[in-house]
């Protein structure tokens, strides 16, 4: 009877792994989905920035037309630019890992659950001097809150570094305000 009931609860624990798996792949191809949606903006937009630059370029007539070009309210819509796409970029990137890491803890939760119940049958059942096996079901419980605390690191962990590559990224697009001219006296 114990064998049947350990076959049962590994059979659904494979079960819901597959479900996991398949919802994981899922949230994975949804987020290609909605990034590919996104590069596909951004390069149209480029495309027609670039169209309407070279337009611009074509139709100066001199270097002052050329100067009125280069200004830094130009670089500033860039990095405008940049900025936006990278929030969305970033949106999409967190949404996926929220949903990862709310399947990784949903997972560990239910494994704990089956282990609890796993050894509560095990010890109804179990014979005189198996105590040593039942404290190491005991301590394999305790192993699914490191589990837990792992996990939640890693996941944390993986936000400040796309935190810190972001933060990195609008540095380098990062423009400096024209200074205010001054004036000269007459």
């Amino acid at each position: 009877m114990f064998q049947n009931q350990l076959n049962d609860q590994i059979s659904q624990a494979q079960a819901k792994a597959v479900e996991n798996a398949k919802y994981l792949a899922q949230v994975a191809v949804e987020s290609a989905k909605e990034l590919a949606e996104i590069n596909q903006a951004a390069a149209k937009d480029a495309l027609v920035v670039a169209q309407d630059a070279s337009a611009q370029l074509l139709a100066v007539k001199d270097a002052q037309q050329l100067a009125k070009l280069a200004q830094p309210e130009t670089a500033q819509e860039a990095a405008k630019y940049a900025a936006a796409y990278q929030a969305k970029v970033n949106k999409v990137v967190r949404n996926g890992n929220k949903e990862v890491a709310q399947v990784v803890e949903a997972s560990i939760d239910d494994a704990r659950a089956d282990m609890v119940k796993f050894v509560k049958e095990a010890t109804k059942t179990a014979p005189a001097g198996s105590e040593a096996f039942v404290s190491a079901f005991e301590t394999s419980l305790q192993q699914f809150d490191q589990v837990r605390a792992s996990a939640t690191d890693v996941f944390a962990n993986f936000e400040k570094s796309v935190d810190a590559a972001l933060t990195n990224i609008q540095g380098q697009y990062a423009v400096a305000k024209p200074a205010a001219k001054s004036r000269k006296a007459a």
